[in-house]
């Protein structure tokens, strides 16, 4: 067989990917290549279906058994002016045939839907990568509207770049002509074209895609068949044309996982069944009182497809009724939640204190987003740490998880569960948009892997007064977790007074004693400080003498850029929190251990702050907030500093 050259743009692609072989089929057929990873990006306009695209791609993906991690980024616009930078949207998958962890630093491949598409997300594409360009959309004024003087296809500005130029939009109308469609409906499948273009490449299966055009367009049979058509002949066109010579296969990822049933889920879909498993393992009803906010809003929405369970939702008028009506919940004996982001908890912020009062069990989940104010509604930040743990008046500590990827969110939403239920106390939990629109292979446990959350119910008479009275005393407390009982309203004989004054130790009457106050505040600050987490484990093979400490969704970045400094040869220990408040009891001994300690945020440095004021450690930041996570080769060159420095 005739050995083929590959163009300069093609040996670079080469190298980018990462190929492990190439294997030949026999002269005629076309020739396919086995990489070890692929990172696509589909952009277009908001109009283009690029999140759909992506998310099918991805759910094939997932159903060849490859690892996988995904970063949608889109306007926070609903409607952007079409063909406008600020209207751009994208979709990037990251998968391999081994364990990864972040959606990837730069695409090796982009599909650029129209002008705005490419100049958006030209300057993250590495040289030799592929581009994918629908020529159709480059016209004068198009080009003109984002800035370009010349046509980028034929100036030679992207001679470093290997170019597909596809007429995307002619080709999905062309194979739409027996449909009875206008041109504008026949022209909305391009991104099926595209989707069925990119499963050539990557021999992604197809029936899954099929499938799922069949469902959603259910009741529009012709427009299902329509988007089926333009899907096949995507496919199609990747093995007639000339242009694309090479097709691709990334093995599925066959160690990375252990054995199990996984499937594909976002932090948003994995919190949600997190609830529902919390509420069965409690034997609790679900409670969900929420207000719409990105991107908190796909909580609510399918927790109110699971009323078989339990589950209630009610979305309420505004941030305060939810929550109000969430922790009236927990006072009937619900699992009670309340879902947000940051501008949100700044409205909920007395309620969660009026919790931290009555101590009783709430979930507030905040999807954090970039801020302040409205901020960045689309993009993702790390910056309500300190709003968790301190944005009250008084002295309300709350305790506050973390997730640290997308699957990990369910269970961090069962821990943050058991530590509700057990202290009687509100809980944050802090995930971000990252995680919350991300999505991974997720296995699903079996059912006697969750723990057992069961609640025992105060029955009756829990102290006898001098007299030899039997009564019930609502604030008197369990000596090992100084929680108090948690009586069902409507139980006789447990009647009790509730509400926002300080109550009496003991029997919740109302009190403005200095010295009970003094009292009630500490034994509410002791049950925070006393709540059982594990220990924090540390990844250090080398007995490294710098530590990179992280929470929250900066696990895959930072685990990812650890990862590729060892390779180098550099010794450096990792750990990672999902409790930060209270901090894991050997985390003081772990930081006392290394010469240096390095933080990487999504903010200005707030773990770093908490860490500094309470170990005296000289923790030094390393942070971002530009709506983006983290890029591991971006942390991999901090941290290799940080080593030499």
């Amino acid at each position: 067989m005739t050995s083929q050259v590959s163009s300069p743009a093609e040996q670079a692609d080469e190298a980018v990917l990462g190929e492990l072989g190439e294997q030949r089929k026999p002269a005629g057929t076309k020739d396919v290549r086995r990489l070890d990873r692929v990172i696509i990006r589909f952009a277009g306009d908001s109009g283009d279906g690029m999140q759909l695209t992506g998310d099918r791609f991805t759910s094939e993906t997932a159903s060849f058994g490859n690892d996988l991690s995904t970063l949608p980024n889109f306007p926070a616009e609903i409607r952007a002016p079409a063909g406008t930078l600020p209207g751009v949207s994208s979709f990037q998958l990251h998968f391999a045939d081994h364990d990864i962890l972040t959606p990837g630093d730069a695409p090796n491949v982009l599909v650029a839907m129209n002008p705005a598409a490419l100049k958006a997300n030209i300057t993250d594409i590495p040289r030799g990568a592929e581009i994918i360009v629908n020529t159709d959309e480059f016209t004068k004024r198009a080009m003109q509207k984002v800035g370009y003087t010349t046509n980028p296809l034929e100036d030679g500005s992207l001679d470093a770049y290997h170019v597909h130029p596809v007429p995307l939009t002619t080709l999905t109308v062309e194979a739409l002509k027996d449909f009875n469609l206008t041109r504008k409906e026949a022209e909305r499948s391009k991104n099926m074209f595209a989707l069925g273009l990119l499963s050539w490449m990557y021999h992604r299966p197809t029936e899954g895609t099929e499938k799922f055009l069949n469902t959603k367009f259910a009741k529009k049979p012709d427009i299902a068949a329509a988007n089926i058509a333009a899907f096949r002949a995507g496919w199609n066109f990747g093995e007639t044309t000339e242009d694309f010579a090479v097709s691709y296969e990334v093995a599925p990822a066959a160690t990375a996982f252990p054995p199990g049933l996984y499937r594909n889920i976002s932090g948003n879909l994995a919190l949600s069944y997190g609830l529902i498993a919390a509420s069965r393992q409690a034997d609790l009803p679900l409670y969900l009182g929420s207000y719409p906010i990105t991107p908190a809003s796909d909580i609510l929405h399918e927790l109110s497809r699971h009323k078989n369970f339990g589950v209630r939702t009610f979305q309420a008028e505004d941030e305060i009724a939810g929550i109000g009506a969430a922790l009236g919940a927990a006072f009937g004996g619900s699992l009670a939640v309340t879902t947000t982001s940051g501008p949100g908890v700044a409205l909920k912020s007395e309620t969660i204190g009026l919790a931290v009062s009555l101590e009783l069990p709430l979930l507030i989940i905040d999807i954090q987003r970039g801020g302040p104010s409205t901020g960045l509604p689309t993009k993702t930040e790390q910056a309500d740490l300190l709003q968790a743990m301190y944005g009250r008046n008084g002295e309300a500590p709350v305790p506050v998880v973390a997730p640290r990827t997308p699957a990990d969110c369910f269970d961090a939403a069962i821990e943050a569960a058991r530590i509700a239920l057990t202290y009687r106390t509100p809980v944050f939990l802090l995930s971000d948009g990252y995680l919350a629109n991300g999505s991974e292979p997720w296995r699903i446990p079996e059912p006697d892997e969750l723990p057992d959350l069961t609640v025992q119910f105060a029955q009756g008479p829990n102290h006898t007064l001098d007299d030899g009275t039997d009564v019930f005393w609502p604030y008197k407390r369990d000596p090992h977790t100084l929680a108090r009982p948690w009586a069902i309203p409507g139980t006789p004989g447990l009647e009790h007074r509730i509400g926002g004054i300080e109550k009496q130790d003991g029997t919740g009457n109302i009190s403005y004693d200095p010295a009970n106050h003094d009292f009630m505040v500490r034994t509410r600050q002791a049950k925070i400080d006393g709540i059982d987490v594990p220990d924090v484990e540390v990844d250090d093979p080398h007995e490294a003498r710098t530590l990179v400490l992280g929470w929250g969704s900066t696990y895959g970045p930072i685990t990812a850029a650890v990862r590729r400094l060892r390779a180098a040869g550099e010794s450096i220990a990792q750990a990672h929190l999902r409790h930060v408040n209270p901090f894991p009891r050997n985390l003081g001994t772990v930081l006392q251990r290394y010469d240096k300690v390095v933080i990487p945020e999504m903010n200005l440095g707030q773990l770093a702050m908490l860490i500094r004021a309470k170990y005296l450690v000289d923790a030094h930041s390393y942070n971002q907030v530009n709506g983006m996570p983290f890029k591991a080769e971006q942390l991999a060159a901090a941290l290799k500093e940080a080593i030499d420095g």
